[in-house]
């Protein structure tokens, strides 16, 4: 049997297929609902891991940089204690005051360059000891969001275990009636549902008023909707309004309505009890 239109559809049964969509997507809504804040909570922890492991190897790089300006400057030491060597050595063999001067301003500006290098390599190290520091700090949080992380993982796992087949299955119905809806309706619906704090983009009246503000409806309006002639949305939020009767919900009628019927009721009852002892009396004569 071929599928029918959704454009082919009465209104009444576009309205029956939306409420149809509307109790399909709420229960979804229902099993998200019970994984809480985990989600997010999950995400947050994973964003704070990915941010402390760019730390730790910002860090990691800083101490490989400084060991490797420490390197350099032994290696520059070696080279003035060398020189050094080499000119007190060039010192025997002067000729006059002046190559003297020079041989030795030569061992001083290398034993300066010596000290100074030996301050540089103890600056580094100092840095290095912090950035150690640093690190390890950083490696002990990290070791404590990822413990947490994996915490938060297996309870949401657990959740996701226990509603991932209700919630496929109620996945493929809300296809399915997506499916039998035109695509403009389905797109006004969306629209209604996102903007809709608790997601309802479709409500059922309830008590002579709109089901998802719960604003009155006029008594016109609300034989409109019975007729189910046009779909009619709630002028105050926007929602679309389906008869109770249609979306399958019994309604109870209000407390006053009640008291009105059993006032009726034990008037009548009075009237005819009165009627009874009148006609007896009338039959005893």
């Amino acid at each position: 049997m071929a599928k029918k239109d959704p454009t082919d559809l009465t209104v009444e049964e576009k309205l029956k297929t939306l409420f149809q969509l509307q109790t399909a997507l709420s229960a979804i809504d229902e099993k998200k609902a019970l994984r809480g804040e985990l989600p997010l909570e999950v995400e947050d922890l994973e964003a704070e891991i990915e941010g402390l492991t760019t730390r730790i190897e910002r860090i990691q790089s800083e101490i490989a940089e400084f060991e490797r300006a420490i390197s350099q400057k032994k290696g520059e030491i070696i080279e003035a204690q060398n020189s050094v060597e080499r000119y007190k050595q060039q010192l025997d063999d002067v000729r006059n005051n002046r190559e003297y001067d020079t041989l030795s301003k030569e061992i001083e500006f290398q034993s300066l360059e010596i000290e100074l290098c030996n301050k540089k390599i103890s600056d580094a190290q100092k840095r290095i000891a912090e950035k150690q520091e640093e690190l390890e700090d950083a490696q002990v949080m990290l070791g404590e969001k990822q413990g947490d992380l994996e915490i938060k993982k297996n309870e949401l796992d657990e959740i996701m275990d226990e509603t991932r087949v209700e919630e496929e299955k109620l996945k493929e119905k809300a296809k399915d009636y997506e499916a039998k809806i035109e695509p403009r309706l389905l797109t006004a619906f969306k629209r209604i549902r996102k903007n809709a704090r608790n997601g309802l983009g479709i409500v059922y009246v309830q008590r002579d008023a709109c089901g998802g503000c719960f604003n009155k409806i006029p008594p016109q309006r609300q034989l409109d909707i019975k007729m189910h002639k046009k779909i009619i949305v709630c002028e105050y939020c926007g929602r679309i309004l389906i008869d109770p009767e249609l979306a399958g919900v019994k309604t109870e009628k209000p407390a006053n309505e009640e008291k009105k019927t059993r006032k009726r009721s034990t008037s009548t009852a009075r009237k005819t009890a009165s009627s009874k002892k009148t006609t007896d009396a009338n039959d005893m004569a």
